[in-house]
């Protein structure tokens, strides 16, 4: 009877190490294993999707071969599979910047990725492009990092810790009494600072930080996808609802993300005018963070669905616009996928 009370008792606290390891996040056992498994098949690249109406155009696609491997870890679903000649990870990130970034540093911890393929839909900041087309930016940027300066305070005012360097006026604010009624009255919502990301290379010093605002997408995997401009892409949703011009694929400087959904025409304006930005999403820019610290190529490709803050409609294009917009999203995705291996 000993013996069965001694056996209970390490079995209790072997399931209380084992759980305890779990929670914290540890991959064990089988799963363990065939990540290891999988890795000594690698390199992969790695195709980070923000949400089910995204990557369901491409889960369906003629070129995306899937295999039967699924692996599941941390509440994220990794699919196995290839596009053309390159074996792909698929895995979706959910809304936001805290899921998008989470995924891509889990995504590049756990298996052996070669780069980083982001892309899904946006809105369009850009007067000079239209809905359907897909926009490549060369420059990414979170730009709801924020220093909000209390009121009576303006430019020529340090910011809180800004001398200690943790918050700059370099990079410029946004004085919300400009955009009061009547036009310039005073606000006591005062001014915005813009902030930069502070940042931890994997080839830096730890917790030696770095900062960063605009993050650029990698050199080679740019100046492959210029290969994609003369794409054909979707022009109809449907029989009766096309979009008046072709759309077209676009190289443009720079876009951003926060974790807000823009549907305002006078930030829109605003943030075109100052930081000359296209795409304004919620979800590129901790992808573009993750990859950059972890120095792993990445590119990001987003399909304009919508003019950020309405066009002449009182009315969001997005509903109409959301699966055009994805399909397209999806077709230059596969291609500059193709492009990234030589044929066997």
């Amino acid at each position: 009877m000993k013996s069965v009370s001694i056996l209970v008792t390490f079995v209790s606290l072997l399931l209380i190490v084992l759980l305890s390891q779990e929670a914290n996040g540890e991959v064990l056992g089988e799963t363990k294993m065939l990540i290891d498994k999988v890795n000594r098949n690698g390199p992969f690249i790695g195709v980070v999707i923000p949400n089910s109406f995204e990557m369901a155009p491409l889960l369906s696609y003629p070129e995306y071969k899937p295999s039967k491997l699924i692996i599941d870890v941390g509440g994220k679903r990794f699919r196995f599979g290839s596009i053309g000649h390159k074996q792909v990870i698929l895995v979706m990130t959910g809304l936001g910047m805290l899921n998008s970034g989470v995924t891509t540093q889990l995504l590049l911890s756990l298996f052996n990725i070669e780069g980083v393929v982001h892309y899904g839909i946006a809105g369009n900041a850009n007067p000079s492009l239209t809905i359907g087309d897909v926009v490549i930016p060369q420059y990414w940027a979170h730009s709801a990092l924020w220093s909000w300066q209390r009121y009576g305070l303006g430019p020529k005012d340090t910011l809180p810790l800004e001398d200690n360097g943790d918050y700059t006026r370099d990079i410029g604010y946004l004085n919300i009494a400009n955009y009061s009624t009547p036009y310039k009255s005073d606000n006591f919502l005062n001014n915005i600072w813009y902030q930069p990301e502070e940042i931890f290379p994997v080839n830096g010093v730890p917790e030696e930080r770095q900062h960063a605002f605009w993050v650029p997408v990698d050199s080679g995997y740019y100046n492959l996808a210029k290969h994609l401009e003369s794409m054909k892409l979707e022009g109809c949703v449907n029989a009766t609802t096309c979009l008046s011009t072709p759309p077209k694929v676009a190289f443009v400087e720079r876009g951003t993300s926060a974790s807000i959904y823009v549907d305002n025409a006078a930030y829109r304006s605003f943030i075109y005018e100052k930081f000359n930005v296209t795409p304004v999403e919620m979800e590129s820019a901790a992808v573009a963070l993750i990859s950059y610290q972890q120095r792993v190529p990445f590119i990001v490709i987003r399909a304009l669905s919508d003019l950020a803050g309405g066009g002449e409609d009182e009315s969001n294009e997005v509903d109409t616009f959301i699966t055009l917009a994805s399909k397209n999203a999806v077709k230059v995705a596969v291609e500059f996928i193709k492009l990234t291996a030589p044929p066997k």
